[in-house]
């Protein structure tokens, strides 16, 4: 498995590809995750064979967003399956790799230690001192996007994400819960200030 070399094709590859408009599914998001998953992985004492394996999903799990939105997570297995037996990836590596990446859609459903790592590692902004600059992000995607169309419905919006995310892993749940419920309260004093 030649995993650095595949780093630098994923990277090389979003860096050119992923469209301008994604504010928060750009570059910058797969290295945040990247670096949770690694984090966690440590933490969660994932071993030295699956490590490569949970980093290389943590790379390719928004990849789809090249072709667009809709079912990225599908497009990027198909991206994962397309480019890395390339890099000597298995089979049997790849579908872990698929269900890393299916793990992180939403609502999360992840199975196996590696999935709930990598659910977590996504979603680890929530529970951190910049998740309001990074939501902030988020929130501009959408609002580009048509998904949303002011500041109290993505206040809205969020609190009902907050309400119903649990983190999966221990490790998460004592790094960022405390944080994340912290969070949570300034977002709920966002919208009782515009009442």
């Amino acid at each position: 498995m030649q995993f650095q070399q595949a780093k630098t094709f994923i990277l090389t590859k979003l860096k050119s590809e992923l469209p301008a408009q994604l504010t928060y599914h750009c570059y910058d998001h797969v290295i945040d995750v990247y670096h949770a998953a690694e984090n966690l992985g440590k933490l969660e004492k994932i071993n030295t064979n699956e490590m490569p394996l949970l980093l290389t999903a943590a790379l390719f799990h928004d990849s789809g967003f090249i072709d667009g939105a809709k079912d990225h997570e599908q497009s990027s297995c198909s991206i994962a399956k397309q480019y890395l037996p390339g890099f000597g990836y298995t089979a049997d590596d790849i579908e872990k790799i698929c269900g890393m990446i299916m793990s992180t859609k939403l609502p999360q459903l992840p199975k196996s230690r590696l999935e709930k790592t990598i659910a977590d590692a996504d979603l680890d902004y929530l529970g951190r001192d910049d998740f309001f600059p990074i939501s902030n992000l988020l929130y501009k995607e959408f609002l580009d996007a048509g998904v949303i169309k002011n500041p109290d419905e993505w206040n809205r919006l969020q609190v009902t994400f907050f309400e119903n995310h649990h983190y999966f892993t221990e490790s998460a749940i004592k790094l960022r819960q405390k944080k994340k419920e912290a969070n949570l309260q300034l977002i709920k004093l966002n919208l009782v200030n515009k009442i």
